[in-house]
């Protein structure tokens, strides 16, 4: 299968296209190279490479000339700055993909995946004692300062105990970037409805790696304490360490992508279909900083109880989805990742500004 993978240049996107040439399909990269992201040149690849920004139609176009699917990896990620970035998210992550599912829809191409993220979901799934499963609202400022972290029953604000959140979960972003990408999902099941395609958003949890950006405020909790390790300085970790996230390697990742492009052919058309891609094994955001400061020799974390707004507390995968229909295993353990990216190589960031 001839594939285009729009940001097939970035941290996710490279290891996508190793994993379908490795699969046997013939890779075709799409990427803008924006220096943001690629402040020197990326290592070649194999692969038939298309400079060009994926909100250009005419560029997008061209490359989908012989393609039979798209694997769209291209995004503005993590929460940026402040909301001046809103603007650029919206026009990256959702103008983006509507310009390339137009595209797509032209050229006649009707299979489609997509990068997601667990971020739609907001807070992940939760349980009163006493009232069941509840979803609790946005935390209050006063509480983050206050230094009570932990969402409460929005009922009789007894504890909660967090549990794995599934694919059919509401939908609840608390951020400019999450509600792109919610955007996203939105766009690829009304392209799949109007055209007859196939549609899928590969719901990403927390993905690390080798060849992860590093020193950039665009990258998620796993760049920032490498990078601080990488400059001899001590991981931060905001709140009290215990926020519980889904820490998956990009190497299973990719390997998510080639699982989901070889069984697409199996899933409805006119249907658009989320998977979580998660590692099954949740750890605290304290742990993976623990973890890579120990595998790297230090220093140690430092537990700032510092906040940011748009931050949940608790959001884990249940995954058993994309391993139930399309077989997708998870290769990479939490102690064996972070052992290796503790002393992986970053990929170079030219930074904001």
């Amino acid at each position: 299968m001839r594939v285009l993978v729009t940001g097939g240049a970035g941290f996710i996107g490279s290891q996508v296209v190793a994993a379908l040439a490795a699969g046997g399909h013939t890779p075709v990269v799409l990427d803008a190279l924006l220096p943001a992201a690629h402040p020197q040149a990326p290592e070649a690849s194999h692969a038939e490479f298309v400079r060009g920004d994926v909100r250009d139609a005419e560029t997008v176009r061209g490359a989908l000339r012989g393609v039979d699917a798209v694997c769209h990896q291209a995004a503005m990620v993590g929460l940026g700055k402040d909301f001046a970035d809103a603007p650029d998210y919206v026009a990256c992550n959702a103008l983006g993909t509507a310009v390339l599912l137009a595209a797509m829809a032209g050229a006649g191409v009707r299979r489609f995946v997509q990068a997601g993220s667990m971020v739609v979901y907001g807070e992940g799934r939760y349980e009163c004692r006493e009232h069941g499963l509840v979803r609790p609202g946005p935390r209050a400022v006063a509480d983050l300062e206050a230094g009570r972290f932990e969402p409460r029953c929005p009922r009789c604000a007894a504890e909660l105990v967090p549990g794995l959140v599934g694919e059919d979960a509401p939908a609840d972003p608390r951020n400019v970037y999450a509600t792109t990408k919610l955007a996203q999902e939105h766009l690829a099941a009304a392209w799949a409805r109007s055209v007859g395609g196939t549609a899928v958003s590969l719901r990403y949890h927390n993905v690390y790696g080798p060849g992860m950006p590093r020193d950039t405020p665009y990258a998620g909790v796993a760049s920032f304490f490498r990078s601080a390790l990488a400059r001899g300085e001590a991981p931060r970790v905001f709140e009290d360490g215990g926020q519980r996230r889904d820490f998956v390697h990009v190497r299973d990742v990719a390997g998510a992508n080639a699982v989901v492009l070889a069984g697409i052919g199996d899933l409805p058309a006119g249907d658009h279909t989320a998977y979580n891609v998660g590692s099954g094994d949740p750890h605290t955001v304290g742990e993976m900083a623990a973890a890579l400061a120990a595998e790297h020799g230090g220093p140690a974390p430092v537990v700032t109880g510092e906040f940011r707004l748009g931050d949940v507390r608790h959001v884990t995968a249940d995954s058993s989805r994309l391993r139930r229909e399309l077989g997708w295993l998870p290769g990479v353990g939490f102690a064996e990742g972070m052992a290796e990216f503790a002393r992986a190589g970053q990929r170079a960031s030219a930074g904001v500004g």
